[in-house]
């Protein structure tokens, strides 16, 4: 189905009475209002869209007004009305291979942009695999990845790139993201999405085998590069002069960095590296620090795969739809470096956003770039299908999120 311009929303939060939906909509009405965005609310349960749709109006009256919509993640009719009433599809309703296929599916199929918070390899493969040929049809923009993972790094990148280029008259061919201070809570949807992965991966070799392809989301026939492995135990690294470990996150980070540049026509280059670690410090006490990380994240996704140890761990990690409090939020903090050289100069750019990365500042980054797709459509309309948030929005997007309180700095 072509795209309809006769979309009664700009945007549409699905998933908005779940503990970071509910972070979305409070964003949106704080930034946007109700006059300069048409939105709605949207899940399953009407009772309690109600309830989050009366929350909202203590603080913003206007709020009483909000339209809600009734979709189940299973039910292909609720969900097809949805995506035919609106430009954007905002979701938060994971663990999505679990829960966002068919909304995948039936966004790609009417021509309905959509964006939302996986950091799930396998799920965003299989999307590819399935999807990306009708949405391109379709002229639908189906973006990934629009929180902490992989926002920073992909427009981290993306701004090196650009500055490089522009100073230099070449991009960097490898460029590395040092993790370089984070305060935050652990995220209960990201620990239900890992332990999904870890099923998946246990049942499955054919998902093993996508989790550790570095070049797993790349299009088909564009598989390969000279990128291997992430980083699994502690490394001297000179350039920074510390210890560094692994990054949790540079599973999925890198993987969309790397579709991103081939989606730009390999613009950082054909033999572009890029890769994620997290610092820890120099000395023995660095060293001591990135191995201990090590051993323990080595030791927490052993536990996740195993089923009796999981069930012990579920006592006391956070489950989904739970989150730290507004207070811890606001304290929260991130700042990511990423450091490469060209023709002997030495680039850095520092990536920072100021509230909990997995919930405050993922909530901002999500509601922008629903934002960008539904408004910046002359800007940004350039490419369809299965997308990055780079390859999707580029600069205009960066620009949103540094009007929103996050830095892009070129140091």
């Amino acid at each position: 189905m072509a795209r309809s311009s006769k979309r009664t929303y700009d945007v549409v939060v699905y998933g908005a009475t779940g503990f970071t939906g509910r972070l979305v909509a409070e964003y949106l009405a704080e930034a946007y209002g109700f006059d300069r965005l048409k939105w709605a609310l949207a899940g399953r349960n009407a009772d309690k869209l109600e309830r989050e749709r009366a929350s909202l109006a203590k603080r913003w009256p206007a709020a009483a007004g909000l339209p809600l919509i009734i979709a189940d993640s299973f039910d292909p009719e609720s969900l097809q009305v949805m995506a035919r009433s609106t430009r954007v599809v905002c979701t938060t309703v994971g663990p999505y291979a679990k829960y966002g296929a068919l909304l995948v599916a039936t966004c790609a199929a009417e021509g309905t942009d959509y964006c939302d918070l996986t950091g799930e390899t396998q799920f965003i493969r299989r999307m590819l695999d399935d999807h990306h040929a009708t949405a391109q049809r379709s002229g639908a923009r189906i973006v990934h990845c629009c929180g902490f993972d992989s926002i920073p790094s992909d427009l981290g990148a993306l701004v090196f790139q650009e500055h490089a280029i522009a100073a230099h008259g070449q991009p960097a061919d490898a460029i590395t993201l040092y993790t370089w201070r984070t305060k935050g809570g652990a995220s209960g949807g990201t620990i239900a999405s890992m332990m999904n992965v870890a099923d998946e991966a246990r049942r499955d070799p054919a998902t093993r085998k996508v989790l550790f392809d570095p070049y797993a989301l790349n299009p088909e026939g564009q598989r390969q590069g000279p990128d291997g492995r992430d980083l699994m135990g502690p490394e001297y690294d000179p350039v920074i002069g510390s210890w560094v470990g692994p990054w949790v996150m540079a599973a999925i980070n890198t993987r969309v960095v790397r579709r991103t540049n081939a989606l730009l026509g390999y613009k950082y280059g054909e033999s572009f590296k890029y890769r994620e670690v997290m610092r820890f410090g120099d000395g023995l006490r660095g060293r001591a620090s990135a191995t201990a990380f090590s051993l323990g994240l080595g030791g927490f996704m052993a536990g996740v795969a195993a089923p009796p140890v999981r069930r012990l761990m579920q006592r006391w990690l956070p489950g989904p739809g739970e989150g730290p409090s507004r207070e811890a939020q606001s304290a929260g903090m991130f700042e990511l470096r990423l450091i490469g050289t060209v023709r002997g100069a030495d680039i850095r750019v520092k990536v920072r956003g100021e509230k909990d990365p997995g919930y405050g500042a993922t909530a901002i980054m999500l509601g922008e770039s629903a934002v960008c797709l539904a408004k910046d459509r002359r800007e940004t309309l350039k490419t369809k299908g299965i997308l990055t948030p780079a390859a999707a929005m580029g600069m205009v997007l960066v620009e949103r999120l540094r009007r929103a309180g996050m830095t892009f700095e070129v140091m």
